[in-house]
Order: C-alpha cells, then structure tokens, then sequence
C-alpha cells in the first residue's frame, strides 16, 4: 500500500448533520414560508377588522416565524460548512444551538402573553369575536398541517470503522456507527408550531365561550394557561439543547461503556468522556488499564451510539 493510500484509509470525516438532515431542512423551510404567509394575514385582517386581538396574534406569530428562520438557517449552515476544518468535530450541534436560540424565543413570547393576558384579565377591551374567531381557525388549519410537514421519527445508519495506532502505549480506535436520532433543530420548531397550535385552540374556545356566553375573562385566562405550557416547553427544550452544548455525559450511555468493559473482569476504566456530537451521534474516550485495545474495542463496537470512539491502553 502506498502512502497516500495509506493516509487515504486512516483519514475520516467528522461529519454528524443526521441521516435526515437534508430533508428536515426543506420541512422547515416549508414552514416557515407557511407561518410567514399566516402572519402577513393576520396582520392584514387586524387592521382591516380593526381588531387588535388579530394585530396581537399576527406579532406573536412574527416571533415564530423569526424563531423558524433560525432554525432553517442552522440547516443551511451546518451542511454548508459540514467539512470545515474550523469545526474540530463538525457542526452536528449547530442545531443544538439554533434550538437553545428557539427555546429563549419560546420562554420570551410565554412572558408576554402571561403579560398580556394579565392586563386584560384586570382590565377587560372589547374584542371583535366573530372575525378574530375565522382567523384563528385559519390559522390552527395552517399549525396543523406544519406539524404534519415537521413531525418526528428516528433514523438508522449504517456502520463503518477506522483503526488508528499513534504509540506504542497509547493506541487509539475509531468507530463509527449511527444509531438514533434526536434533532434539536427540529424539534424546536415543532415545539413553536405546536405552541402556535395551543394558542389558536384557546383562542377560539376563549372566542366563542366570550362570543355566545359573555365570558370576556375567558380570553385572557386561556391566555395564562397557554403562557404556562409554552413556558414548560422552553424550559425543556433549554435543558436539553443545553445539555449538549455544555458536553453534559450521557450517564446511560456511559453505564454501558463501563459494564462492557469492565463486566469481565480482565480491564478498568481509568477515565472516560462521553458527550454528543450531533443527532444521533456520540463521541467517547475511553482510557483502559488491563485488557488490549483490540479486545475493549471488540466489547464496545455493538453500541450505535458511539460514532466516533478513542480507546487508551496502558
């Protein structure tokens, strides 16, 4: 074997977009055009209807729209700069990121309709029930079917490997191996959708309730109560996209790394990282006194998760 050919076989990307990356981005993109059709509409009807319920709304869905727009952004640029050397294990938590962003959108947008809702639950306006009602119609329709166009589902890859000797006591093993994923990215906008999608049904049984039973409060106190679930969300989404991006262990996937390896008694872990490196996508080093290297790496080969693994002996 040559040199090159050599180097060829040793040198491996560090790529971790997801299998769906490319299809997840065009969903997004579909979704924001739609919410960014939605809030030029409600916008256009607040002021025709001179209805400030409707101005109110179509501002609140600006706020997705902007929030969406980032995440179709983070898409774009994480595959544009995929093989960027700048990136020491690539751009799989762009996403992550773009979520993080998304999540303090959504906690923002939850204060102000808490807010909102607050003032008109002390001090009732007139609201014009009938137009605001068709409009929040259209627009659950227009939620419903960008939640069918994000969605959610797991992929599976494929399996593939390199070996790389760098010293006589400490030699380094590669692998790589997609499992599941869990886009960030994604399901940031989907939680913005869904968001969107809970305010339009509390608005339209506040609408109606308010339209045919007189009970005006009912408006703001949906309000709260939508404000309430939002917030929940964002604080999740903020845990979780936060986790990754502050390399937080993944504790099962390391119980694992440690019973493999440690389960026959022959080899101790000495130290071990494992952090997330993009949907799916897991690295780990593993420092190992015992056992030889080809040995803890045969142990650790069937978990998907790990796709880029570096075995230390000593």
């Amino acid at each position: 074997m040559s040199l090159d050919s050599e180097i060829d076989a040793l040198t491996h990307r560090h790529v971790y977009l997801g299998a769906r990356h490319d299809e997840n981005a065009r969903r997004t993109l579909w979704v924001v055009l739609l919410t960014a059709v939605m809030m030029v509409g409600e916008i256009a009807a607040g002021i025709v209807f001179n209805s400030m319920a409707l101005l109110a709304d179509g501002f609140h869905m600006a706020t997705h729209a902007g929030a969406l727009g980032i995440a179709a952004l983070a898409y774009r640029y994480a595959k544009r700069h995929a093989e960027s050397g700048r990136y020491t294990f690539g751009t799989g938590k762009v996403g992550d990121l773009a979520g993080f962003a998304s999540a303090l959108v959504l906690g923002i947008v939850a204060l102000g309709i808490a807010w909102e809702s607050a003032i008109r639950l002390v001090n009732p306006s007139p609201v014009a029930f009938g137009e605001a009602t068709v409009i929040a119609v259209i627009g659950l329709g227009v939620n419903i079917v960008s939640a069918l166009l994000l969605g959610h589902g797991h992929e599976h890859g494929h399996d593939h490997s390199h070996h790389h000797d760098h010293a006589e006591d400490h030699d380094h093993d590669h692998a790589h191996d997609h499992g599941h994923e869990k886009d960030n990215n994604l399901r940031s906008a989907y939680f913005h959708v869904i968001a969107d999608a809970l305010t339009s049904v509390l608005a339209i049984a506040a609408l109606l309730g308010g339209r045919y039973l007189g009970w005006v409060w009912l408006d703001p106190a949906m309000g709260i109560v939508g404000a309430i679930v939002i917030a929940v969300w964002s604080a999740t989404l903020m845990r979780d996209t936060g986790a990754v991006l502050l390399d937080a262990t993944d504790t099962a996937l390391e119980s694992e790394i440690r019973s493999r390896v440690e389960g026959p008694g022959d080899a101790t872990i000495t130290d071990l990282h494992v952090w997330r490196v993009g949907p799916g996508a897991h690295a780990a080093i593993v420092s190992v006194v015992g056992a030889p290297r080809s040995t803890i790496c045969q142990r650790l080969r069937p978990i998907r998760e790990i796709e880029h693994l570096t075995v230390e002996t000593r």
